[in-house]
């Protein structure tokens, strides 16, 4: 029955597709975070529904007028030198053939994700991108929120099979990028029903990535919950839900999970933590001795041998950083970091440009909460492999877009004034 739901829905959206090909992106995006045809157990486990869904996609783009050109400027020229990094790094890999695989996975993820900078050419497809994000995400934190607390916070929250988030600290990671967005959401939403579902589903996806038990997960909610509150207009009432829901949440976990989250004070004596200094001691040798970095997929008993001997264990480099630095190099971190760091500037423009003004109020809100992400990516990624994942690629995309409508509204409204934005929370 599920694979038959999921063929009727991906089916039934092509010829919508080739109508209005935004569309393509909104599925594509569907089914890159929600993986629904996982979720089936018959012929649609394995049937290449994005592939599918990105052919109609390009057709669809090819006829379509209504689009807009890719902008020239220091986040895209970077960007592309990344990928254009990447390949090089590829050709002259360390296991050549792997490293040219993995190039392929990556390049099929940014293709799609610069197709999304060409389709969504209005703020309200942009909302409809971030509303497809977030609930594809919800599904499994909502559901992983209940389940943590039905057991007590005993066990582990996965997420679906065969895709970036499957371990429960990806899907941890993952979720706290998606929180702020659904803040957004709730703050920005009319609908009395939809609001409150909104926001019972806030707190039940923080307990989602809390009952990951991902060490991770629990340094990233701190660095969100600091951040959030740094930038909050009303820090007395924000800091006392922070205190409350933390301890709320801090009382209610089992003693496995104190016990796991106490390790990192120990981290010397716990061998997964070991594991990843070994991973990226490995990173700074590998990115030392040569130029290109080792290339995608490199990490074996071999190479381990090469760059890191003394290693308790053998795996990747659990971490956005260190992966791009053993991929690719020193200058392929620094143009990793540079994309961060533009998209960072970017956001900060748009507060510039909207902070009191009563007419960008939502980009304002936007903007915040898309920093917000950035710090749970920041923090969080820094204990995981995800430097490629679809959605901080997504995120810088819908940053660029934010920042190009924004500017297109100050630009054709020049005599728009700031004036008393409405106050809430974090608005």
């Amino acid at each position: 029955m599920r694979d038959l739901v999921v063929l009727f829905l991906v089916f039934g959206s092509l010829p919508f597709i080739f109508k209005r090909p935004y569309l393509g992106i909104i599925v594509w995006a569907w089914l890159s975070y929600m993986n629904p045809h996982r979720l089936a157990y018959g012929f649609a486990y394995n049937m290449p529904f994005a592939q599918i869904v990105a052919l109609v996609l390009i057709i669809a783009l090819v006829m379509t007028k209504d689009r807009q050109k890719i902008p020239v400027n220091g986040l895209v020229i970077t960007w592309v030198f990344f990928l254009i990094w990447m390949g090089l790094t590829s050709l002259f890999a360390l296991d050549s053939a792997a490293a040219k695989i993995q190039y392929v996975k990556v390049l099929k993820i940014q293709f799609l994700t610069f197709l999304t900078i060409i389709l969504i050419n209005s703020y309200e497809k942009m909302k409809m991108l971030i509303w497809i994000i977030v609930l594809s995400l919800a599904f499994f934190s909502v559901k992983g929120g209940i389940f943590t607390i039905l057991s007590g916070g005993a066990h582990r929250v996965w997420g679906p099979p065969g895709s970036f988030i499957e371990e429960n600290n990806s899907l941890a990671l993952a979720t706290l990028m998606m929180v702020p967005l659904m803040y957004y959401l709730y703050a920005t939403e009319k609908h009395k029903w939809i609001k409150r579902g909104l926001l019972m589903g806030i707190p039940l996806s923080l307990a989602s990535a809390i009952g990951s038990q991902s060490r991770g997960a629990l340094l990233a909610t701190i660095s969100v919950a600091g951040f959030f509150w740094l930038k909050s207009k009303s820090k007395v009432l924000t800091g006392t839900l922070i205190v409350i829901l933390g301890m709320v949440g801090f009382t209610f976990m089992p003693e496995s999970w104190h016990e796991r989250m106490s390790t990192i004070q120990t981290y010397d004596e716990d061998a997964s933590a070991m594991g990843r200094i070994g991973a990226w001691i490995y990173s700074i040798n590998a990115a030392n001795s040569r130029i290109t970095g080792a290339g995608f997929d490199s990490w074996s008993e071999s190479t381990y041998a090469m760059f890191s001997p003394d290693a308790v264990s053998i795996s990747a480099a659990h971490s956005i950083y260190f992966s791009v630095l053993a991929d690719h190099g020193w200058i392929g971190l620094l143009l990793y970091l540079t994309i961060l760091f533009i998209t960072w500037r970017s956001l900060s423009k748009v507060l510039n440009l909207t902070n009191n003004n009563v007419d960008l109020t939502d980009q304002n809100l936007l903007a915040r909460m898309l920093q917000v992400s950035f710090i749970a990516y920041f923090t969080g990624g820094a204990f995981l492999s995800l430097s490629y994942f679809d959605l901080p690629w997504h995120l810088i995309v819908i940053t660029l877009l934010l920042k190009q409508f924004v500017e297109k509204v100050v630009r054709e409204d020049p005599t728009s004034q700031p004036g008393l934005a409405r106050r809430g929370v974090y608005t």
